[in-house]
């Protein structure tokens, strides 16, 4: 018999994975507010020690992004002032949302991100 805590339950406030939906959509708000995504790598902390182990993989994917995705932008803001910069910023943008989006697959299909320490996809 499976491991209960691996698997995903019905009820997704049962095993600790609500929350990770709302972060996911919260990052992706961030695009456009980028305190959203403050608040979601706080939701993400908060949420992930009451996760089960498969919702938990989310979570600390979404804590990396979010400290990753902050680095990516750190760069590309301090080169701004020459052209590489701005590619730098777009290249993190397109990472932050196909992160985001894949999380989002992942998560509606029950199972935890493969690979949740990348620091690509």
């Amino acid at each position: 018999m499976p491991n209960a805590d691996i698997l995903p339950s019905e009820n997704p406030a049962a095993d600790g994975s609500g929350n990770a939906k709302i972060v996911y959509f919260l990052y992706l708000g961030a695009i456009v507010f980028g305190v959203l995504a403050i608040a979601g790598v706080i939701v993400a902390y908060v949420s992930r020690k009451d996760a089960a182990e498969w919702a938990a993989e989310h979570y600390r994917f979404q804590i990396r992004t979010f400290w990753i995705g902050l680095l990516y932008s750190a760069i590309g803001v301090a080169t701004v002032f020459v052209f590489i910069g701005w590619l730098i910023l777009l290249a993190a943008l397109i990472w932050w949302i196909v992160r985001s989006v894949k999380g989002l697959q992942y998560l509606g299909q029950g199972v935890p991100y493969p690979n949740s320490g990348s620091w690509l996809w």
